[in-house]
């Protein structure tokens, strides 16, 4: 390194380069896949400008087969005529530089989340390839970019009818870890912006699972006030209020719709211009200093407190209240460009003066509703003022000591919390195996006596008064909702690992701990601090030799590496196939196998089962696609054994296309048509890609031999010979399924599920706060029918079921 500091040093970053040299600074994390969803939402939010303009009413977002992503609308179109002093088409000129597009000034777009002018861009420069399709004035206009860099400028590609802009791009794998978009993210911001726009309709489908969904909501903030809180019991009607835009100078727009339920959380949700701030921002303050002020000044007025002796908080009025605030700024500020903070500080008094002079009309021109409110706010003041007592005198008792716990906490020596581990076992008998198994210097042990509390349905005091709860808490230190505040530099271990058997006991002790960190200790899973074990779910034995295996998958590969060990394939026609070909075929095939029970609603089993060893499905239409047909029959009606319960029909006007009919039980099925959209499914190319490792063998006999015993010659097919093999296999191992961790003694378990070198645990994430939210409730809620309901809508998706 030279000492010298001069100007050959200094590196000027020019165009989009800088957004590929530090990409987290525009679109945040490109390895959690923050980063990779907020391209798409990049997109959707600049449709949804066009939308607030008053110009769109129709959004698509399709996920392609090929892994690409594509944003639609039917908007006014991206300009297409020459921009002046960059002498390329205005559409290059968004595309290819920072801090250039419509919303700068208010003649465009009034309001717009596309502030900064960095979206699009963005987007271009982070992308392997993208394709920008322009509809205007009657013509379609195409440009494609490689690397954020145009192949040729933007030109006319044909006459359409169409109007809007399209833009479909493939996130670079340079830039990303993983390219794979999640259909579940996707869709819970589109029907967010759904709720928040009302009536634009937003379409969303993924090409590789055949899943589609279409969201527009006529009741704006009303329905997703609904919807939020649709698990809950509500106590209050939704109340709403609207201020638009243009009712004072300020030109701020403020819309709000709330509800008081009788759980104890609040979940409130606020918005800039359909952008939406987990860190709140000045629009939350103004909201809830306008709530408290409403709220208490009724509650004064209607003398409601003068039987109360705690002083009424802003938590108190909160408790149980699901909010949605939403508000339309002309000039934003906020503190980064993810826009997770608002700071545009003349907002605060535009919300605070709206909402409390709303919310106090409301609240008089519903006299009962107030009531179950104002009632609702005092038990919540009381129990808070019980749940301080119950604290200090836990405290003072030694309840929440851990001096107090040596028999149940056997701590680690170390001192770095970083390195420190604290597993929460099932049970003394587990937690003795444990603590002799464990390593002392790092690896703490909290033995947990029977199921503890289900903190979804106990109040805070209840909470508090339990043993368990209160070992935990103090045993982690960092506090808890309700406690004390959460506090991660006084966090003991920065691994917590749920350590339970795999039967349901220990499956319901998970769950319940599991309901506590995310309802009282949610920044614990935030932080990436919580783990859960996952030991291994069978041993074999083998020879007086003892194998553990960690899941099905593992005892498949285990399965087939044995049976290779004695078995000789034999493929019509061909000469014998080297080892780890075969193996890498069988897994392969293993894997597609698993996949079809994903397509049965699109066809038939036998169909996908017999189409899994045919040749790769050729060309439409011509000689090859007739003769793939009739091979299709052929091995089908060889796969049912002579009985026609499954016919094949083709289509002579449509090549390509195939008619599926299947009688069951003397009632006759039809099911989808098969087209090129059914290829494009993910599962389906699972199955292309085993055909093209079997490649010239697909179709062919095939028999199997074990140390000279051949497979019976009535086996049809590589399914059936490999099921025979591995069937044999089986029969030679002695297979326990794994359940509990108090059948091993400590040896094993440091073998197993302790040692940091071999052993596997699962880091616990929410990616959808909403969804877990409403999981949660609806299993481990007071709520009996919605428990019920969604017992009967999955109870086929249950696996490993212990009866």
């Amino acid at each position: 390194m030279s000492d010298q500091y001069t100007s050959s040093d200094i590196t000027v970053l020019r165009g989009l380069e800088a957004v590929r040299k530090r990409p987290g600074m525009y679109i945040g994390d490109t390895d959690d896949g923050t980063g990779l969803h907020h391209m798409v939402f990049e997109l959707v939010d600049n449709s949804v400008d066009e939308a607030l303009a008053g110009h769109c009413d129709c959004i698509e977002v399709t996920i392609h087969s090929d892994g690409s992503v594509e944003v639609s609308d039917n908007g006014r179109g991206i300009p297409i005529d020459i921009h002046e002093e960059e002498g390329v088409s205005a559409a290059q000129v968004i595309m290819t530089t920072l801090h250039a597009g419509g919303k700068f000034d208010q003649n465009s777009y009034k309001v717009s989340g596309g502030l900064h002018g960095v979206g699009v861009s963005v987007v271009n420069a982070l992308s392997a390839h993208l394709v920008l399709r322009v509809f205007r004035n009657g013509t379609e206009y195409v440009q494609e970019y490689r690397d954020g860099i145009p192949e040729a400028p933007l030109a006319p590609a044909g006459e359409s009818d169409r109007i809007g802009t399209s833009v479909r791009f493939w996130p670079s794998s340079e830039v990303f870890s993983d390219v794979e978009y999640d259909y579940s993210v996707l869709c819970s911001r589109l029907r967010e912006l759904s709720f928040l726009n009302m009536g634009v309709r937003i379409d969303v489908s993924d090409r590789r699972s055949g899943t589609s969904e279409s969201f527009q909501h006529e009741g704006g903030l009303k329905s997703y006030v609904s919807y939020l809180d649709h698990s809950n019991h509500g106590i209050s009607e939704i109340f709403h209020s609207s201020r638009s835009m243009g009712e004072d100078e300020s030109g701020i727009g403020v819309e709000i719709a709330l509800r008081w339920n009788d759980s104890y959380r609040e979940n409130t949700r606020c918005y800039t211009n359909n952008i939406p701030q987990r860190d709140g921002g000045t629009h939350l303050a103004g909201f809830r200093a306008a709530l408290t002020r409403a709220l208490t000044g009724y509650m004064e007025r209607e003398k409601l407190l003068d039987r109360v002796k705690v002083q009424i908080t802003g938590e108190d009025v909160r408790e149980g209240m699901c909010a949605v605030l939403s508000v339309k700024v002309p000039d934003p500020k906020f503190s980064s460009q993810t826009k997770e903070k608002l700071v545009s500080s003349e907002v605060r008094g535009v919300v605070e003066s709206a909402a409390s002079q709303a919310i106090a009309t409301w609240l008089l021109e519903n006299p009962d509703q107030a009531q179950n409110i104002a009632g609702k706010i005092v038990n919540s003041a009381q129990a808070r003022e019980a749940a301080r007592k119950a604290r200090e005198l836990a405290q003072r008792k030694g309840v929440l000591d851990i001096s107090s716990l040596p028999g149940k906490l056997a701590d680690c020596q170390e001192k770095d919390p970083g390195q420190c581990e604290l597993f929460l076992v099932e049970g003394e008998s587990a937690g003795g195996s444990a603590k002799q198994a464990r390593n002392r210097k790092n690896q703490a042990v909290l033995p947990l006596r029977g199921k503890i509390l289900n903190v979804e349905k106990a109040t805070l005091d209840k909470m508090l008064s339990s043993t368990e709860i209160g070992t935990l808490i103090t045993a982690l230190g960092c506090g808890a909702s309700g406690v004390e505040p959460y506090d991660g530099d006084k966090l003991r271990y920065h691994k917590v690992i749920i350590m339970t058997d795999a039967d349901v006991d220990g499956s319901h002790i998970r769950t319940l701990l599991l309901t506590f960190f995310f309802r009282q200790i949610p920044e614990l899973i935030e932080g990436g601090h919580l783990y859960a074990a996952l030991p291994p779910l069978y041993k074999i034995i083998q020879k007086k030799q003892e194998r553990y295996i960690v899941d099905d998958a593992d005892l498949d590969r285990y399965l087939v590496q044995l049976a290779l060990e004695s078995t000789e394939f034999e493929f019509e026609g061909a000469p014998k196939m080297p080892a780890p070909h075969v193996e890498k075929i069988i897994l392969a095939y293993q894997d597609a196998r698993r996949r079809l029970s994903d397509l049965t609603e699109r066809c038939p089993k036998q169909v996908l089962e017999v189409m899994l060893e045919l040749p790769v499905r050729p060309a439409e239409g011509g000689g090859e696609w007739d003769a793939w047909v009739d091979l299709l029959r052929e091995k089908l009606a060889g796969h049912l054994e002579g009985q026609r319960a499954v016919s094949i029909g083709v289509d002579s006007a449509e090549p390509g296309i195939l008619s599926i009919t299947k009688s069951e039980y003397g009632r006759r099925i039809d099911y989808p048509v098969i087209d090129e959209s059914f290829f494009e499914l993910q599962s389906v190319q699972q199955i292309q890609a085993c055909q093209e490792l079997l490649g010239e063998f697909c179709g062919k006999s095939i028999s199997a031999s074990i140390k000279n015993k051949p497979s019976p010659a009535s086996l049809r097919g590589f399914g059936a010979v490999l099921d025979w093999v591995l069937g044999e296999v089986r029969r030679s191992l002695e297979i326990q399924r794994y359940k509990g961790l108090g059948e091993m003694n400590a040896e094993q378990l440091w073998e197993t599920t302790m040692d940091m070198e071999v052993r596997r645990i699962q880091k616990i994430g929410v990616d959808d706060a909403l969804a877990a939210s409403d999981i949660f409730s609806t299993l481990m809620g007071d709520e009996v029918a919605p428990r019920h309901d969604f017992i009967q809508k999955n109870a086929l998706r249950a696996v490993n079921i212990d009866v």
